[in-house]
């Protein structure tokens, strides 16, 4: 069987926003996936992936949902890459190891998964490579990771390693984009979470942006949950978040 090339960007607001699926069962994840019928592409992370597991994956491909597998690898070369080779062979369309697991066990990641893929006849996902994680402020690199840097020029540390490894993806967060695009190529996919619509609350994320915002600096993908799974209606809080982003995207 042919392969297909990794999946690009697509060109409408509503396949560019990714809804993650952060509940605890199966059921309850499709129920919400039933829900919202307008939404293509889902995330699938590491508390509802270890409760149920790989069937779920094929619970939504049934329903052709795209997926983003987001389990952030981060281990030696050699368990990096079995695990991105069997993540592969799902089918999913996006896939996370952490880039601080240094260049060869990216380049192992990138390599399996291409490899994994191929032996179960799909097409090879997009590995994205985290660069730093939205929930960390600013201020705690220095005071809690001793890390001598600032955000935006870790995430671009971390972004230009990605790239350098043959990944061709990163999530990262919103704030980083403007900077990201000025030394990434224009088909990079960049995945952004910590997104939040105006007058939604941040939670847990620190470095955050608004939709319209992160779309106008480049971000190919925005990863928006609670302002729309814990909305009272969730199909109408997508919808007028497609609405209002829709003047962001060049004709």
């Amino acid at each position: 069987m042919t392969v297909d090339q990794p999946r690009i960007a697509p060109h409408t607001v509503a396949q560019r926003i990714i809804v993650p699926l952060d509940l605890p069962s199966a059921q309850a994840a499709l129920d919400l996936v039933d829900a919202i019928p307008q939404v293509s592409f889902w995330k699938l992370g590491l508390e509802l992936f270890v409760s149920a597991g790989p069937g779920l994956i094929q619970d939504l491909k049934a329903r052709q949902k795209r997926i983003f597998l987001d389990l952030k690898f981060h281990d030696i070369p050699n368990t990096m890459a079995g695990a991105c080779a069997a993540a592969a062979s799902y089918g999913v369309d996006l896939l996370t190891v952490h880039t601080a697991a240094g260049k060869e066990a990216l380049v192992a990641a990138q390599t399996a998964a291409i490899a994994g893929a191929e032996a179960a006849g799909v097409a090879p996902p997009v590995v994205l490579g985290v660069t730093l994680l939205t929930s960390i402020a600013p201020q705690s690199l220095a005071a809690e990771l001793r890390i001598p840097l600032k955000a935006a020029d870790y995430a671009l540390q971390m972004a230009l390693l990605a790239q350098d490894s043959g990944l061709t993806g990163i999530v990262c967060s919103p704030q980083e984009v403007t900077q990201l695009r000025r030394f990434l190529p224009a088909n990079f996919v960049l995945v952004c979470p910590g997104v939040r619509p105006v007058g939604a609350s941040s939670q847990d994320q620190r470095r955050t942006l608004t939709p319209i915002q992160a779309l106008q600096a480049g971000a190919t993908y925005l990863v928006i949950g609670r302002p729309i799974t814990a909305a009272p209606d969730p199909a109408a809080a997508f919808q007028r978040i497609c609405e209002e982003c829709s003047a962001a995207i060049a004709p």
